[in-house]
């Protein structure tokens, strides 16, 4: 069975992450540097880890496995889990591959100079209901193929 590891800080998806993954039965993973509450399900373990810029993706990566489901909008965490043979779902429900991740980084990594020279000011968009709405058909799906 699959399980689901979520970057839990500032992820906007905990909740709607957890009704689906007990739907399927499946252990999930809290993982942060702090202020994630208990939750009372036997399926979800909460990780508080060392603060630190890294520290929340570095133990996913090194916990996560081939076939298991990340959480993220890490686009770096999302290609070192790709990596191992895990999927990676953002929370607005946009899927990471093999194909895109490249990409991903490529337009990260160019949007971050950008921003640097103050050529672009603005972030992304504000988190919609479409976007929540995405992201539960995006796990649901992906926990059907790990399956």
């Amino acid at each position: 069975m699959p399980e689901i590891y979520v970057d839990a800080d500032a992820c906007p998806v905990k909740d709607e992450v957890l009704k689906v993954a007990e739907r399927h039965g499946l252990k999930t993973w809290l993982v942060s540097d702090g202020g994630i509450r208990p939750h009372p399900s036997p399926l979800v373990e909460i990780v508080v880890v060392t603060q630190g810029a890294d520290a929340a993706d570095d133990w996913i990566a090194d916990n996560i496995l081939s076939g298991d489901i990340t959480v993220t909008n890490d686009i770096p965490l999302a290609d070192r889990c790709l990596k191992k043979g895990a999927m990676a779902i953002r929370p607005d429900g946009k899927v990471f591959t093999d194909d895109s991740i490249g990409m991903a980084l490529a337009t990260r990594d160019l949007m971050a100079g950008l921003r640097e020279t103050g050529a672009v000011t603005g972030g992304p968009a504000p988190f919609s209901k479409q976007d929540r709405s995405r992201f539960l058909q995006a796990l649901d799906t992906a926990i059907q193929a790990a399956r």
